[in-house]
């Protein structure tokens, strides 16, 4: 049987990433390259912990997790939800690309992905929080 903490864990882990990745955002235009690195493999991080976590969850006992919201708030959830969901899975080789981009100082061609990779990572990390939110507390 799966801890029911886990999607708690699993929205901290969003929020922290989301968190590292405005910082390294920040520290990337103060032309902090170092502090800018050490955040992003922190979101790095985060991010991958939390698809160990989710998918764990998901794939023991616990299955699918059910809205049982109503109303506009029901339409709201599946809008955020049917954004954030292929936009999570979308990422995942991209990150890895602008990373290995990176670690080879190839810094052009990882400016080019993270143009519109780093707002697209920050827009899933929050609206993971967003739709455990929905699901869990409201």
């Amino acid at each position: 049987m799966c801890p029911p903490v886990l999607p708690t864990i699993n929205a901290s882990l969003n929020a922290s990433a989301g968190v590292f990745l405005i910082l390294g955002g920040i520290a990337i235009k103060n032309k902090d390259r170092a502090r800018h690195r050490v955040l992003m493999i922190c979101a790095f991080c985060c991010s991958a912990l939390f698809l160990c976590t989710y998918l764990y969850y998901h794939l023991s006992s616990r299955g699918i997790s059910h809205y049982q919201g109503r109303g506009i708030l029901r339409v709201i959830y599946f809008m955020v939800l049917g954004t954030h969901t292929p936009l999570a899975i979308l990422i995942v080789p991209f990150i890895i690309m602008a990373i290995r981009h990176a670690l080879r100082g190839e810094y052009e061609k990882h400016t080019r992905i993270t143009r519109w990779l780093y707002p697209t990572w920050l827009y899933v990390s929050v609206t993971g929080v967003v739709v455990y939110l929905m699901l869990y507390i409201f």
